[in-house]
């Protein structure tokens, strides 16, 4: 298990990440969503023991990431910013690796190489940039770890290519229990493979859900009203997101969908109807500085 606790990380007087806290559970396969510069890197850096954290702790089945060689043993950080030993090949990264990780399998490292279509005595420098990643990809899970970071991964993925990969870490944490973390800024990457989300931003995560609850306690309402309505008659109530077009108000709001419902039925509304939010717009609802009335700046 992974359990990141009230972690500040700063570089000088900027704060990257601030009094951030949430866990990933063994099995599980956690996606950190959030525009580029909200402090993914930063983030999954600081859980893999590259940066010491300025404030809390991270803890690696109940270790304190930083300070345990044995438990940097057992993770595996595939970075954003790619690495590889000049002329180096798979098969030679492959034994760099070995060092480092006791139970890493070339068999499964020579089996995904023919899966996946890549030369493993090719060099790695003359490959693509998304042949690059799957070589990083496959180098990660034949090193056999129990927890994986993936920082932006499937970044230069082709559809297909990207299928696999998804196949391949699904099959991989069913197989063995272990624990995944993805970030990317691209919330279309994740839904089709995490079991939960986090949505990071201002330095924080603003939403900490698994896949299923967040679809069922967000939800969408459109409401019509006989009179001019505006966001003062709504002060009460606790919305994610107002929008007004003309005598029609829509509102975003979390928890209880039925009960939302009966409490927005008490202002009387001469129609309203209620709609599931997708991902997306739950994303966009979280994020701040989003709503743009570009009207004004075209104008």
């Amino acid at each position: 298990m992974i359990e990141v606790n009230n972690v500040t990380k700063k570089f000088g007087k900027f704060a990257a990440i601030e009094n951030l806290s949430f866990k990933v559970d063994k099995g599980s396969i956690y996606g950190l969503v959030g525009y580029n510069g909200a402090g993914k890197t930063t983030l999954l850096k600081t859980i893999c023991g590259v940066y010491k954290a300025d404030d809390g702790k991270v803890l690696i089945d109940g270790v304190d990431s930083f300070d345990s060689a044995e438990a940097k043993s057992r993770l595996f950080f595939a970075p954003d910013d790619l690495y590889f030993e000049p002329y180096s090949t798979i098969e030679k990264m492959g034994k760099f690796y070995a060092g480092y990780y006791p139970n890493f399998s070339f068999t499964t490292l020579e089996k995904l190489c023919k899966v996946f279509g890549l030369d493993k005595s090719g060099k790695i420098n003359s490959f693509s940039k998304g042949m690059q990643r799957q070589a990083e990809l496959i180098l990660a899970i034949s090193s056999r770890p129990e927890i994986i970071l993936f920082d932006e991964s499937f970044d230069g993925l082709d559809p297909q290519k990207r299928s696999l990969v998804n196949n391949m870490i699904i099959e991989y944490v069913a197989e063995t229990d272990c624990s995944v973390i993805i970030s990317s800024h691209n919330l279309h990457e994740l839904t089709d493979i995490c079991d939960h989300i986090g949505l990071i931003n201002g330095k924080k995560i603003v939403l900490d859900c698994s896949v299923d609850d967040i679809s069922a306690s967000r939800c969408k309402f459109r409401l019509i009203f006989n009179e001019d309505k505006t966001k003062e008659d709504f002060k009460d109530i606790n919305y994610k997101k107002f929008s007004k077009d003309g005598k029609i108000i829509t509102l975003s709001m979390a928890g209880d969908p039925d009960e939302n419902e009966a409490i927005l039925k008490e202002l009387n509304p001469l129609l309203i109807e209620k709609f599931p939010q997708t991902l997306e717009e739950i994303f966009l609802d979280e994020m701040e500085g989003t709503d743009y009335d570009f009207k004004e700046i075209f104008g």
